[in-house]
């Protein structure tokens, strides 16, 4: 029978080059089920097969889960609910593709979740970061940089990966962007003249030349700026700002969502505009406006 470590190998394989999953997404499938094979290694004294998966018990999941709620690195009910998430797959992919089959391990449930509502800055906010953003930094170009990347990231809705893997091939930016999203999926997303402008100075400010094969938005010594540098950018100005640790590069996202909807957006639109799967997610949008509407009833109706 085949070895567990191998099934799994050629599950990733198919999750990277056939169903097109991002590089994170993949590795964090990776990380959790070789988590779980690793402690069925312990559990049953020895190395799994694809006997050994299709003859699982409840019990030896709920032992794994309740294992991986112990210790200094004990996972918290959203991880946990991601790890059991990671392992059905991994079962749906073995009865397709390799006929072993375990639905007892369905009966297995996990913690029950609550959806964190988006937590997007005020329109306010907003303008005040694209602004401090401009004269935050020491050198001009570095400002226009900053000012560039936030108006996009508020202004057409992008993921951070996004906005950082365009290239100089993409300017000038079109009034409909074309965005690889997660998955390799591709959206269109109209951009304001506002964002359009604000890369533009920042392409004839920067220092380096943006060639068609090169990133787009460059870090102080010309290589490509990282993600954790646009969180950085963002620490610093709520910082200066005053604004909550809530307030980073997606939330700008989150905003750019928020206010659509708050000026009369239809949510579907807004759905494609974020590239969002399924329609439940960007539902989500509603409840936040929802709680703004009771909030401001219940600062202003007398008897509230």
């Amino acid at each position: 029978m085949t070895a567990a470590s191998a099934l799994l190998s050629h599950w990733i394989a198919h999750l990277r080059d056939e169903r097109r999953f991002a590089a994170n997404s993949t590795e964090a499938y990776e990380r959790d089920v070789s988590a779980f094979l690793d402690f069925l290694q312990s559990h049953l004294g020895g190395e799994p097969d694809a006997q050994a998966l299709a003859e699982l018990e409840p019990r030896d999941l709920r032992a794994y889960l309740a294992f991986r709620r112990q210790g200094p690195d004990a996972l918290g009910d959203r991880s946990i609910s991601r790890a059991l998430a990671a392992i059905r797959s991994f079962y749906r992919y073995l009865e397709r593709r390799h006929s072993v089959t375990n639905a007892r391990l369905s009966l297995v449930r996990g913690p029950k979740l609550k959806r964190p509502l988006p937590r997007p800055v005020s329109e306010a906010a907003a303008r005040d970061l694209i602004s401090e953003a401009q004269t935050a930094a020491g050198e001009e170009w570095i400002g226009a940089r900053d000012a560039a990347l936030v108006t996009l990231l508020y202004a057409a809705g992008l993921r951070i990966s996004e906005a950082l893997a365009l290239d100089g091939g993409d300017r000038p930016l079109p009034e409909m962007l074309r965005v690889v999203g997660k998955g390799g999926k591709e959206r269109l997303v109209p951009l304001l003249a506002a964002a359009r402008q604000a890369v533009e100075r920042y392409a004839e400010l920067c220092p380096f030349a943006l060639t068609e094969d090169a990133p787009l938005f460059r870090a102080a010594r010309g290589g490509a700026m990282s993600p954790r540098m646009a969180q950085a950018l963002m620490e610093t100005l709520r910082g200066r700002l005053g604004l909550p640790s809530s307030a980073t590069p997606h939330a700008l996202r989150h905003s750019f969502a928020t206010h659509l909807l708050a000026n009369g957006g239809d949510l579907r639109a807004i759905q494609d505009l974020l590239g969002h799967e399924s329609l439940s997610t960007t539902q989500a949008y509603t409840s936040v406006e929802t709680q703004k509407i009771l909030q401001s009833y219940r600062r202003a109706h007398p008897r509230a």
